[in-house]
């Protein structure tokens, strides 16, 4: 392992909508921390909100001094005084989300969902969006936030799986075995695809994919979809109903945020089933609730990583369960950070998941 430097390279918000490469001095872990050379690092809508700077409602740290990135992967390099759960050279990945360990929340698995938020103070951490995050050589995380990849999953695989966390995090609100199930997935974007593949692997009898993006929904095929339907006809509610006898599905996971899409999963849901929403709405959604509250349906959301919902991501992943090499469409340089962000944001070339190549280490894929 080499030494660590004292400087690095890493991306920084500048003026809204702007990063820019700059060398900050690599951070020191405290006593339960652990430092992670980060190999590969990707990007996801948030980032794209994090850059604008309309994710912070103050508008955010002054220009040069914050490092996003919540989706990454990398090897240990230092640990804290405390830390003896990982050491120098095992490869991590890592979960966004650190909550406080103190509110009534976290002490109840709901660390998501911590009360103290963006309070650092109090144990509060969210890497890449309220503390400093992986688009950079170096980064540190609260030790109970990494977990060990497997030898036979590598960086790019291990980078997706933080994705799979969301989806199974999604399903795990069900508080029900998905086996025999039928399940519809609006929106076939990285979380969307993800949720084909997850639902088919815990059992799901039907699963129905629903977009608009051709190329997306051909993919959700080759992932097990048994209907990769186009919402853009106007039929694809009628004919997911057709093949559950009219009733509609058990479960719809609304992955889109779509303005349309909660009335779509409304359409969709049997009686007594359950709706969970996943994607983030660009602006408000008017809804026919109605149709929830006559019908029985119950609404979930969920926001990043549940409790453990990433480790038994990467034990699918190990099992051979997941294709997630079909998902990463581009790869970038961290010198090339903007032109990634360009690449995500435009859609350019169908991408889907844009990694950026962090560590030149060979044995980094």
């Amino acid at each position: 392992m080499a030494a660590i430097p004292d400087v690095m390279r890493a991306a920084v918000l500048a003026d809204p909508g702007h990063l820019r490469v700059e060398e900050l001095p690599v951070p020191e872990p405290g006593p339960e921390d652990v430092l992670v050379r980060v190999h590969r690092a990707s990007l996801c809508g948030t980032d794209l909100k994090i850059r604008s700077r309309a994710f912070f409602p103050d508008g955010g740290p002054p220009p040069g001094t914050f490092v996003p990135g919540h989706e990454y992967a990398g090897r240990v390099v230092a640990v804290g005084s405390t830390v003896d759960e990982f050491r120098v050279g095992d490869r991590v990945v890592t979960e966004a989300h650190r909550g406080c360990m103190r509110c009534a929340n976290c002490l109840s698995g709901s660390y998501t969902a911590c009360l103290n938020s963006g309070r650092h103070e109090k144990g509060h951490r969210t890497q890449g969006m309220t503390v400093n995050g992986g688009f950079a050589d170096y980064v540190l995380n609260h030790v109970s936030t990494l977990h060990r990849l497997p030898d036979e999953v590598g960086f790019d695989a291990g980078v997706v799986l933080t994705t799979v966390g969301t989806v199974m995090h999604a399903f795990d609100v069900l508080g029900d075995l998905l086996v025999g199930a039928g399940v519809a997935v609006l929106g076939p974007g990285p979380i969307g695809l993800l949720a084909v593949q997850v639902a088919n692997a815990l059992g799901a009898e039907l699963v129905a994919l629903l977009g608009t993006r051709e190329s997306r929904l051909e993919l959700g095929k080759i992932f097990g979809a048994d209907l990769a339907l186009d919402v853009r006809d106007g039929t694809a509610v009628e004919r997911v109903r057709a093949v559950t006898s009219g009733q509609g599905v058990d479960v719809v996971l609304e992955c889109s945020g779509a303005p349309a899409a909660v009335d779509e999963a409304l359409g969709l849901v049997k009686r007594g089933g359950v709706i969970v929403l996943v994607g983030f709405f660009d602006q408000p959604v008017t809804a026919d609730l109605n149709r929830a509250v006559m019908n029985g349906v119950t609404l979930h959301t969920v926001r990043g990583e549940g409790a453990g919902s990433l480790a038994r991501g990467i034990s699918l992943a190990r099992r051979g369960r997941l294709d997630t090499g079909r998902l990463v469409t581009h790869h970038f340089p961290l010198e090339e950070v903007t032109e990634a962000f360009d690449t995500y944001a435009e859609r350019r070339g169908d991408a889907i998941k844009v990694m950026l190549d962090i560590a030149d280490d060979p044995a980094a894929s």
